[in-house]
């Protein structure tokens, strides 16, 4: 496989070095950038192991100027931009009856817009190069919204609509769009969870276990394969089978 450069964001978390270090374990050759708003300390650690091949980008994904002087940043220095992972993204739980305006426009800030700031930032370049990849990352929430997540199931919502919406618009050149939404995974949000709520979340999937960042990441890096050219505008979910 040939050299290729990808962007993930939230790359400080879990789940954002799983899908950094799955495309990096793809080819000695691929360049990743972890897009990084605060708490670079997990960042720094893989960039400076690998001090050629991963860099970290100061990237407020909410902010458009920010993934502007980001894209410019990147091609300055490679002349190309071949994947994109749109995988920031925040919590604010609460019924919508006591939810406070500014955890519902956070919440769809970070996950929403951000997504939608992304691909409008690699977009020129992807439509000038004729092919590119694109990959969301959304929830289960989006397709099974639970009570307490009024803003953040809306926000993942949306995203799949987006991802699906944007797929028919950019097939023809070559660009790809797809969205994976995960299920339960052993991340941060998860080690937030009492004892009590995880032994109740795992026992509504159907292995028993919760999944693994590596698993989503392995799903995020297969879309983005060339072998995988033909998907475009599917929502694949990694949950371990819950219905």
């Amino acid at each position: 496989m040939s050299f290729r450069v990808i962007v993930v964001t939230g790359g400080n978390g879990g789940l954002g070095q799983a899908i950094a270090r799955a495309f990096l374990a793809e080819s000695p050759e691929n360049f990743v950038w972890l897009g990084v708003r605060e708490n670079r300390a997990q960042a720094d650690k893989l960039v400076e192991k690998l001090p050629g091949r991963c860099h970290s980008l100061e990237l407020d994904v909410t902010q458009p100027d920010d993934w502007q002087r980001a894209v410019t940043r990147i091609l300055a220095e490679h002349k190309r931009l071949d994947v994109l992972v749109n995988n920031a993204g925040r919590h604010h739980d609460g019924l919508l009856a006591h939810l406070s305006w500014s955890a519902w426009h956070e919440v769809l800030a970070a996950n929403l817009d951000a997504t939608f700031h992304g691909c409008q930032a690699v977009l020129p370049t992807m439509i000038a190069q004729r092919g590119g990849c694109i990959v969301n990352i959304a929830s289960l929430s989006a397709l099974l919204a639970p009570g307490g997540q009024s803003n953040y199931a809306a926000a993942k919502a949306g995203v799949v609509a987006l991802t699906r919406s944007l797929a028919k618009e950019v097939a023809r050149i070559g660009i790809t769009v797809n969205v994976v939404c995960p299920g339960y995974v052993e991340t941060e949000a998860l080690a937030a969870m009492t004892e009590e709520e995880r032994k109740a979340a795992m026992g509504r999937v159907p292995m028993r276990r919760f999944g693994r960042p590596e698993e989503v990441a392995a799903a995020v890096r297969f879309l983005a394969c060339p072998e995988a050219s033909y998907i475009t505008g599917s929502v694949l979910r990694v949950d371990g089978g819950i219905l």
